[in-house]
């Protein structure tokens, strides 16, 4: 039987650095990168089933696109409530962007403090390699600090843009296969 898993995921990090694109690129599966930038104000959310290999059942991601500037930050906290997954974006050409990863993932984890919150710190904009000044061995090295997995992608090149969403649907299918194993001995 076939099970549908809900997956509340929060898409932070800096404004520019290309959350909105991600995630619209993902949403699309590759077919649409928004060229007319808005810059986002409070929460996007959009839904976008994925397929768990090896299984009939899928993750049903409630994609929060939340907003990047300090100027919105009261009202995007109000939807950091119990998340499934979380993704840290930042821009590999902006310094500030990847320092301020820590800052985000400080402000989720401390209003979620109990929770077990599977992560990715995606590096964005890997199109622009002459004006890059975060290499991937920093990015890895603040992915591992942080207990996250490290990611790569371009969203105007529209390169590897899915691979951390199915790596955090996976990571956040694997849980409820242990939540179901445990209420299962407990029976």
């Amino acid at each position: 039987m076939p099970t549908i898993l809900r997956c509340k995921c929060l898409i932070v990090g800096d404004s520019t650095v290309g959350k909105s694109s991600i995630t619209q690129v993902f949403h699309s599966d590759s077919s649409h990168f928004p060229k007319n930038y808005t810059m986002t104000q409070g929460v996007e959310l959009l839904v976008k089933p994925v397929n768990i290999p090896e299984s009939s059942d899928s993750v049903e991601f409630y994609l929060y696109d939340c907003a990047g500037r300090d100027t919105f930050i009261d009202i995007v906290q109000k939807f950091w409530d119990h998340p499934s997954v979380v993704m840290v974006v930042y821009d590999c050409t902006n310094e500030n962007s990847f320092s301020n990863c820590t800052k985000w993932l400080e402000k989720i984890r401390s209003q979620n403090s109990h929770l077990k919150i599977p992560g990715a710190l995606v590096a964005n904009k890997i199109d622009l390699e002459q004006r890059r000044m975060i290499s991937p061995k920093q990015g890895r090295e603040l992915a591992q600090s942080h207990k996250l997995e490290y990611f790569e992608c371009s969203a105007k090149e529209m390169q590897h843009v899915d691979v951390p969403f199915f790596f955090l649907a996976n990571e956040f299918h694997k849980l409820y296969q242990e939540r179901v194993e445990l209420f299962s001995t407990l029976a």
